[in-house]
């Protein structure tokens, strides 16, 4: 899947490459947009992003780094290239019986998946405004697919889809920072500050009490997924 597609992203890198000229020695003749972007891919999933640079891709490659920005101009358009190869196929939300509701219901739960399957996607999509290629375009399409024949303006059906990715992003982003070592810790400090300073705030005290942070059972979709799905309903009932 990685390497299926890379997209009109890939394309403009390959013709800036063509206008200026092929170099002396030339590119060696293995090297593609392509395989430079799949070897990219295989490091940010097998040690994440901050291993991710141009030298240890062309490391892996066995290449100079200078061969690398003959065909990608820099790390940068690279994340570009990857983030658009990493995504899967968008859902097809038109083959979903039931409406809206549903439609934008399996398009969260696949979207979701995405994330989780590539956990270092979160940060590449959110550390900068990344230009989107074909896949990252045909999510979006697929999610306003969903929200065809609701009735709200388009206006309201962005706002939607911007609230339902910021949900999935958001949980995601949350279990990429979880661990059970950096949880047991979170907990001892926490322990000990409220054994300190946990009178001043009877509400927070009270909920903990109340089994409010406990581990919940399920989806952690779930919750935040079927609320925000209500609130869409009550919109449309409005309009």
């Amino acid at each position: 899947m990685a390497g299926a597609a890379h997209g009109a992203v890939a394309q403009q890198a390959g013709d800036r490459c063509g206008e200026q000229g092929q170099p002396k020695r030339g590119p060696k003749p293995s090297l593609s947009v392509g395989r430079i972007v799949d070897t990219a891919l295989a490091i940010a999933d097998e040690e994440g992003l901050d291993a991710l640079s141009m030298q240890s891709v062309a490391a892996r490659l066995g290449v100079t780094t200078m061969a690398l920005y003959r065909y990608v101009p820099g790390k940068a358009k690279l994340l570009d290239l990857m983030v658009d190869a990493a995504f899967g196929p968008a859902p097809d939300v038109a083959a979903v019986a039931g409406g809206w509701r549903p439609r934008l219901e399996v398009w969260a739960r696949a979207c979701w998946q995405e994330y989780r399957r590539r956990p270092w996607m979160v940060a590449a999509t959110g550390m900068r405004r990344q230009l989107m290629g074909p896949r990252q375009l045909a999510w979006i399409d697929s999610a306003l697919a969903a929200l065809a024949g609701t009735g709200l303006p388009y206006a309201q059906q962005h706002a939607a889809f911007l609230l339902l990715v910021g949900h999935v992003r958001g949980l995601a982003q949350q279990l990429v920072d979880d661990d059970e070592e950096g949880r047991a810790e979170w907990n001892r400090l926490t322990a000990d500050v409220w054994a300190r300073h946990g009178g001043r705030f009877p509400a927070l005290t009270a909920a903990i009490a109340g089994g409010a942070f406990a581990p919940r059972p399920g989806d952690p979709l779930d919750f935040g997924l079927e609320r925000i799905l209500d609130g869409v309903a009550a919109l449309i009932e409005q309009s």
